[in-house]
């Protein structure tokens, strides 16, 4: 059986303030934060534990644990990081956006972000939930689909308008 999608633009529904429409800068650095950490060079990777942080630009990602592969290549002694992998109470945000999740796959080359498990899509009083969603950061798009057998769901708000009739439950005068 064929999983539902539903595909959306983020923002959503373009109600996100200019800011946030932005596409976001993949180059920026990456800064990290974590309780412990270990460097293993000869696999490439930094692999992060307890109240993780990472923050590249506006987007910041939070975990309990996360690994960051690099290509191996240094430039002005830095390692270059392509890939972030974090797990445990996932949360990435971004001004007026924000994803939780059991688990995440940052990869910078593609400028996508996987994420998987329990996912929650929030902007403004926005809200979508399904299993799995990929967000283009390049295109500023976001692909969300449901667990097999399951359906995307969400809940969006809409504009008061000048002419919209009074509420049901309005009473009259």
């Amino acid at each position: 059986m064929k999983r539902p999608r539903f595909l959306y633009l983020l923002p959503l529904l373009a109600v996100a303030p200019a800011s946030a429409q932005r596409a976001h800068d993949s180059a920026a650095p990456v800064d990290i934060a974590a309780d412990h950490s270990l460097l293993d060079d000869k696999a490439k990777r930094a692999i992060l534990s307890g109240n993780v942080e990472v923050r590249q630009a506006e987007l910041t990602v939070r975990a309990e644990r996360a690994t960051l592969a690099y290509t191996g290549q240094v430039v002005d002694g830095d390692p270059q990081i392509d890939r972030i992998d974090a797990s445990g109470g996932v949360t990435i945000t971004r001004p007026d956006q924000r994803a939780t999740s059991r688990y995440a796959v940052y990869d910078l080359n593609r400028r996508t972000i996987l994420l998987l498990g329990g996912v929650v899509l929030t902007q403004g009083q926005n809200v979508t939930r399904g299993e799995r969603i990929t967000l283009d950061l390049g295109a500023s798009t976001a692909q969300l689909e449901a667990a097999p057998g399951e359906r995307v769901t969400g809940r969006f708000s809409v504009p008061k308008r000048a002419d919209a009739p009074p509420a049901a439950d309005a009473k009259a005068p």
